[in-house]
């Protein structure tokens, strides 16, 4: 089936995830939506420095937001930081320095964050597609590492501090190639069979799904979801998937239309009117399936992934510093 699955995928990524695609959603958006003031409140956003993120923490910033941008590279955050603060004139940009396939260094970061400042929003943005099989300094296959473990524990040490604040919201970007990707939980490291960067990815980013309904179960008060944010030109896919950015660039969309949605999440007030844990495109939710594609999982998949990740997560917690 996976031929299918990809062929499906493929035609209607084509037809939704382009620019052009964006352009024909976007006639039915009504722009009051992102119209608002969110001065005094509090967004942290991963990956921060270019691309996706970089595109939402400046449009949140425009609307008086206070802005963490979770960072790797200092010198790519201070050149984040001093463009958006030049360009919206808020003065309320802070970045932090984090690498997010290093499960220590993030429960170090995610307990002086909860220290020091309150939270409303968690943007979960950081990615990473390795196309070759490596293992980070604490053997973990680096995909999953930042994608899914990153993206675990930064959420379950930062839940703490949402639960304080009213109207809070946890967004992960994730991404319509998880469509092809049915959960696999039995070899989460990809280290069994051939190593494909791509289809890596987009099981992590069906993980991030699963992820986003498990905590929209368990943590009522909290607003989740989950999106795709098309195809859109940005560094990482240009760096990631060259020969797919040469094929497609001119049709690629622009990053502030892969993150409008995102943007759209974090701030209008009528995403909150939907239910928690639902997968959105262009502003709707859509389904985490495609039609005969076989990539339901059984309850106990989805359960099992959860405790796996946990107990991940409680190993690296034991050994952090401080």
């Amino acid at each position: 089936m996976s031929w299918y699955r990809n062929a499906v995928w493929f035609v209607k990524g084509l037809r939704e995830y382009t620019r052009s695609g964006y352009e024909s959603a976007s006639k039915h958006f009504n722009p009051a939506d992102v119209e608002v003031d969110v001065a005094g409140r509090s967004f942290l956003v991963t990956g921060a420095n270019s691309g996706i993120g970089k595109a939402t923490a400046k449009e949140i910033a425009r609307r008086g937001g206070t802005v963490h941008l979770v960072c790797r590279n200092k010198e790519r955050a201070e050149v984040a930081k001093g463009e958006i603060v030049t360009e919206t004139g808020n003065h309320n940009i802070f970045f932090h320095i984090v690498d997010l396939s290093n499960p220590k260094e993030i429960w170090k970061f995610a307990e002086k964050f909860k220290n020091e400042h309150k939270l409303n929003v968690l943007i979960n943005n950081a990615g990473c597609m390795v196309n070759n099989r490596e293992l980070t300094e604490d053997g973990l296959e680096k995909n999953f590492a930042t994608n899914t473990l990153g993206t675990y524990i930064l959420t379950t040490a930062l839940l703490p501090l949402l639960e304080k604040e009213a109207d809070a919201r946890v967004i992960t970007v994730s991404s319509g190639g998880m469509l092809v990707q049915k959960l696999n939980i039995s070899d989460l490291q990809s280290g069994n069979g051939t190593f494909d960067g791509t289809m890596v990815y987009a099981q992590n980013k069906r993980q991030q799904v699963v992820l986003t309904e498990q905590w929209a179960k368990a943590h009522r008060n909290i607003h989740f979801s989950v999106m795709h944010p098309g195809w859109a030109d940005t560094p990482a896919v240009r760096s990631s998937m060259p020969d797919f950015y040469q094929k497609m660039k001119n049709t690629l969309r622009t990053e502030a239309q892969g993150a409008d949605t995102v943007v759209w999440l974090a701030v209008s007030s009528e995403a909150t009117k939907l239910p928690s844990g639902l997968f959105f495109q262009d502003r709707q939710p859509v389904p985490t399936h495609l039609p005969l594609a076989s990539t339901h999982s059984p309850p106990e998949d989805e359960e099992k992934l959860m405790e796996v990740l946990e107990e991940f997560s409680q190993k690296f917690k034991s050994t952090s510093p401080g």
